[in-house]
């Protein structure tokens, strides 16, 4: 696999998220499962995974720990911190908490250093200058690599970077949603030199073509139960735009999620996107996204058959978004 580079770190163009391993997008995956697609990802030349605490809490990283520690050298890992883990809950990106909570991730990670270690969002109670000191610190002492931030705004990039310069930045990109084009993440990311992770590559599962108003989701284990998006009437409504990204993929001899996969990799040439998936049939099928390249005329051609057909549904729930930070 071709690589990219995030801010001065390389790596594969295509990374694996690990989130829905431990759940969030329903049940957890069985953990040989887990343990086979992640060290399958690898074999196919993925060298760039990403997780967080939050994930489970903890299990993600166990997870990536006990799958990668023999190819640890091969991999960049990337997770994340700020939140409150403990009963009281919310945000806490005071930098004694980062400091406590690194030592857990190295821990489960099995490693002695992160390559990317992200604020996974923005905490309005501590100023971004003492959070990117606190990573600087942790860099000095080897523990970190590099610097990341999540769901933050171009004025929140631009005064981290000031004090430790932001190798990646980590967001929800994708034919669904396509706010970084419109909000000046994309600018802000490509003056400043920052790479950008798109999460949600593949609309969080919208465009796998697998989802249809009688598809259940489990309120217990899944976050997408209560996104407006992901309602029976907006999945209805929401089938004529998957269905024209579908013929649009058929065209490429493609999937929809590769076609998606292979337009975000056409955008910038510092978009690394991460989807993740628990098979590894649908892994492999990610994957070969790489091998197809959009032409500019095939750029315009989605872009102009998709501009009249309405998204319905927001990103994501009103609890969700409150902690993204407003552009």
């Amino acid at each position: 696999m071709k690589t990219r580079k995030l801010g001065t770190l390389e790596v594969s163009e295509i990374g694996f998220g690990c989130m829905s391993l431990a759940t969030n997008y329903g049940p957890a995956a069985p953990i040989d499962d887990a343990l086979r697609v992640i060290r399958e990802a690898h074999n196919q030349g993925v060298t760039f995974f990403d997780t967080a605490e939050v994930y489970g809490p903890y299990t993600s990283e166990t997870i990536v720990g006990g799958a990668l520690e023999h190819v640890r050298d091969e991999v960049k890992i990337a997770t994340k911190f700020g939140f409150d883990l403990t009963d009281a809950g919310g945000l806490d990106s005071r930098p004694v908490h980062i400091k406590k909570m690194v030592e857990g991730c190295l821990k489960r990670l099995r490693t002695d250093r992160i390559d990317l270690f992200y604020q996974h969002r923005v905490d309005p109670s501590v100023p971004i200058e003492d959070v990117a000191g606190a990573v600087k610190d942790l860099i000095a002492e080897g523990k970190v690599l590099h610097f990341g931030l999540s769901e933050a705004n171009s004025q929140t990039i631009r005064r981290a970077h000031s004090v430790q310069p932001v190798t990646a930045l980590q967001t929800e990109y994708s034919l669904m949603n396509r706010d970084p084009e419109n909000n000046g993440l994309l600018a802000t990311c490509e003056e400043l030199g920052v790479g950008f992770v798109p999460w949600g590559p593949i609309g969080m599962g919208y465009l796998t073509q697998k989802l249809n108003p009688d598809t259940k989701l489990d309120p217990k284990q899944d976050l997408r139960s209560g996104f407006e998006r992901f309602t029976p009437e907006n999945i209805a409504a929401n089938r004529p735009f998957v269905d024209q990204i579908t013929q649009l993929a058929e065209k490429k001899k493609a999937t929809t999620a590769q076609l998606s996969l292979a337009w975000l990799l056409a955008q910038k040439p510092f978009i690394v996107p991460i989807p993740g998936t628990s098979r590894v049939s649908h892994l492999r099928e990610n994957i070969a996204a790489s091998r197809i390249e959009l032409t500019p005329g095939e750029l315009r051609e989605i872009d102009n058959a998709l501009s009249g057909v309405k998204i319905h549904g927001g990103r994501m729930n009103q609890q969700q978004m409150q902690v993204v930070e407003p552009a």
